[in-house]
């Protein structure tokens, strides 16, 4: 039971942590860099794009055994559009704001190569649960993801954070964060998606190699502490 928990776990936490989709992966930057220009667009997207990776994730995974391979990838894609389409109508009914403005974006979900290579590479392979798992991973790990560039973008970019625009059955707030007219707008334009990306990218690239440093330096230092320990047993066994 134990070894099936940590299973479970690792099989969630690596969409968040060592193989995040947007991070690390570097798929489905479209709508990141599109649907990032505050935290509340983010989430929507982030929960829209989750709910098809998980619902596709597990049809796909209990229909493995019955999709031939000469038809499963457009099978796969027919999956993806079903369910896009009823998560896109479901907005339009009842989140009217946050569908218009995701806009096309929510379509563009059917052609995200994380849905369509989650169900290549992991649900088409492995059983119902594992692939609930693995989708609900991918998605918290790249909705976390979108959710730090749009904090970045809003704050930079309108001087404030402000909640219930979009989400208008949650009160409106806003938290002024950069006096006004001190606010960069270009973080609110394509150009400041790409900056803000670029720079979490370079932050993260930057951990990895001090990581691996530190680790060569460690690795490095126990090699020559043991050859002094051997050349220092030869001495004192010379010595008698």
């Amino acid at each position: 039971m134990g070894k099936e928990k940590g299973a479970t776990k690792r099989n969630f936490l690596k969409g968040i942590v060592n193989e995040n989709p947007l991070l690390v992966s570097i798929l489905g930057t479209c709508p990141a860099l599109a649907t990032t220009k505050s935290v509340e667009a983010a989430i929507g997207m982030g929960l829209l794009f989750t709910i098809v990776l998980v619902c596709s994730n597990v049809l796909v995974s209990l229909l493995r055994k019955l999709i031939s391979e000469e038809i499963r990838t457009p099978a796969y894609i027919v999956i993806i559009a079903t369910f896009v389409t009823i998560v896109k109508m479901l907005t339009n009914a009842f989140l009217p704001e946050l569908y218009s403005t995701l806009g096309v974006f929510i379509s563009l979900i059917v052609v995200n190569c994380i849905v369509l290579g989650r169900a290549e590479a992991y649900a088409s392979k492995n059983g119902v649960f594992d692939s609930f798992i693995d989708a609900l991973g991918m998605g918290a790990g790249y909705t976390l993801a979108i959710m730090l560039m749009a904090l970045f973008r809003e704050i930079l970019g309108t001087g404030a954070f402000a909640f219930g625009k979009i989400f208008t059955f949650i009160p409106y707030f806003k938290l002024q964060i950069i006096p006004v007219g001190y606010e960069i707008s270009i973080f609110q334009n394509p150009a400041g998606a790409f900056i803000v990306f670029a720079t979490i990218l370079a932050v993260i690239a930057f951990i990895k190699n001090r990581k691996t440093e530190l680790k060569t330096i460690k690795e490095r230092e126990e090699k020559i502490r043991k050859q002094q320990e051997a050349k220092a047993l030869a001495a004192q066994g010379g010595n008698k």
